[in-house]
């Protein structure tokens, strides 16, 4: 949702005039994108039918990758806004979409963490580590 605002509010201002909104653009409909379809692939149980596939590492690249590129968006997104703009619905909106990208980069970075628990096993709890296969 987070990464949905960013990209809605970047798309209703006059983003093709600044080279920088090109940047925020690409990243937040690639991640967007990529995030609905790890969605639906958990939605699906795919994981379990693909166990061959290190779903943890795969996750947990996939949001580090994430978090390092909402950065340089963030960044890109916040140093672009300009508050003498003479468009100032254009101003407030991309300082709504600055502020919900650095929300989005902190989302992803805390799923980064999670995910490495997840990667390393650290993540496990009582119920989990009492259920063995002995199928």
């Amino acid at each position: 949702v987070l990464g949905l605002l960013v990209w809605a509010l970047i798309a209703d201002t006059t983003y093709h005039l600044h080279a920088a909104y090109g940047w925020v653009m690409f990243v937040s409909i690639f991640f967007w994108i990529l995030t609905v379809l790890f969605f639906v692939t958990y939605l699906l149980q795919l994981p379990l039918k693909f166990y061959m596939i290190p779903w943890p590492l795969v996750l947990m690249i996939f949001n580090a990758t994430a978090t390092v590129l909402y950065i340089t968006a963030f960044v890109t997104c916040a140093a672009a806004v300009q508050p003498t703009s003479w468009r100032q619905w254009d101003y407030n909106r991309r300082a709504a979409a600055s502020f919900f990208a650095c929300l989005t980069m902190i989302a992803y970075g805390v799923s980064t963490f999670f995910s490495f628990r997840a990667w390393k096993g650290l993540g496990s709890n009582a119920a989990t580590s009492q259920v063995t296969d002995h199928a």
